[in-house]
């Protein structure tokens, strides 16, 4: 890795050195401090800081971009509690010959199969109506370090996407990916031909997720949309999800939803929890959202789960304002009861220097008709003060009551600087 930032930074140099450079980002400098119970009656007060700094070099055609997080305990011992995140470092090129973009180095990968950052490659062409991108690389180290993983040939993903808008009002798009994750190894005790108690090396394959993916998507502006998704996972040989949600907004002021979907639980091939009998779900939920005008909007939305032999229910209902929100949710049937209210207002005074927000919510919820009813109280209070453009600070003092946590108290303070610069 070391190896490859003093490479990043020789071509980002000559590349950079033909156009006009910019350099943008933000420095966050946080606080949080909370308290852990030992006993009933005694527990241990924590101060944890979080440094993060996100930074992009660029010009017209190239740019590096980096964002990493220092995190430490200020009230324990430093030495075994500080961490160093490495989230994003890698050089860009946009649109070169008006068809190409390349990143190259820790990067993010936005899937919803199997997310995240790798270290390693990632292309996109695009022409006219058509786009197709691929992407190759290594599984990063724990807790982000910056380090390549010394087990490539098992810790590895690729995959791509093709897509295309050839059709008038249609998006269709099919996609692949591949990711492999070796599982530590572990002994354990088992039993041998003959009964008698030995000692098992234990060892998984590297084999974690293999998924192809369809979608098609159908936009008729003001009128109708429809959204489709079809997944299948190749190891357990079986749909892993499909979806449908689609919209029709040609009345006014009237949008009219509904979502169904088929899910299997996405379960990690090499896992253990692979080997359990476990079913799938259907589910299905129908709402509106009605705008009373350009301040205030209300919306519902009832939705059925569908389990093996069993049902549950859920009922939403929300009003929200350019102050805030409320809302309200039910839950009921086989996957437990549930009442839940809660308030949110922000406000921005005095030229936008200032803005205090209140949020509280109050949960009532127990696993089935004959449990006792629990009850969950939470409060957050703060503001945002910002005096400059560029920078701002944030309050926020936090309240949590059940039986868990019992008037559990927590303060945050975060600092943001955001500069922008031409070099």
């Amino acid at each position: 890795m070391k190896k490859f930032i003093l490479f990043v930074f020789i071509i980002s140099g000559i590349f950079f050195n033909i156009y006009s450079q910019y350099l943008n980002g933000r420095i966050s400098s946080s606080l949080y401090t909370f308290e852990r119970l030992d006993s009933v009656d005694s527990g241990t007060k924590y101060l944890r800081s979080f440094e993060t700094l996100n930074l992009n070099y660029y010009n017209s055609q190239f740019a590096f971009h980096s964002s990493f997080n220092f995190e430490s305990e200020l009230t324990g011992d430093v030495k075994d509690i500080s961490r160093l995140r490495f989230y994003h470092l890698y050089i860009e090129g946009r649109n070169l010959l008006d068809l190409l973009t390349i990143k190259l180095g820790r990067q993010p990968i936005f899937n919803s199969i199997a997310g995240g950052l790798f270290d390693g490659i990632n292309v996109q062409l695009n022409k006219n109506d058509f786009k197709v991108s691929g992407y190759y690389g290594l599984n990063t180290p724990p807790y982000q370090k910056l380090e390549v993983t010394d087990d490539g040939s098992n810790n590895y993903l690729f995959g791509g996407e093709i897509s295309t808008s050839v059709l008038s009002d249609f998006n269709i798009s099919l996609s692949y990916i591949n990711k492999h994750f070796k599982t530590l190894s572990y002994f354990a005790n088992r039993l041998s031909p003959n009964l008698t108690p030995i000692t098992v090396l234990i060892e998984n394959e590297s084999q974690q997720y293999e998924f192809a993916s369809a979608k098609v998507s159908y936009d008729l502006k003001d009128i109708i949309s429809i959204n489709t998704r079809y997944d299948y996972d190749f190891n357990f040989e079986r749909t892993s999800k499909a979806e449908i949600y689609a919209s029709y907004n040609q009345i006014k002021n009237l949008s009219i939803n509904a979502y169904f979907n088929y899910r299997e639980p996405r379960v990690r091939y090499n896992s253990i929890f692979a080997v359990f009998d476990f079913g799938n779900t259907r589910e299905f939920e129908v709402g509106a959202d009605y705008n009373f005008d350009n301040n205030y909007s209300v919306s519902g939305k009832f939705g059925n789960v569908n389990y093996h032999g069993e049902n549950a229910q859920r009922l939403s209902l929300g009003l929200s304002s350019s102050v805030g929100s409320i809302n309200y949710r039910k839950t009921f049937g086989y996957a437990g009861e549930l009442d839940a209210v809660s308030v949110y207002l922000a406000h921005s005074i005095l030229k936008g220097l200032l803005t205090p927000s209140l949020g509280v919510s109050y949960t009532s919820y127990k696993l089935s008709e004959d449990d006792q009813t629990n009850d969950l109280t939470t409060v957050l209070a703060g503001f945002n003060y910002r005096p400059f453009t560029l920078l701002s600070f944030d309050v926020q003092g936090q309240y949590m009551n059940n039986k868990i946590y019992k008037n559990d108290y927590r303060f945050f303070l975060k600092i943001n600087y955001w500069f922008n610069s031409k070099l």
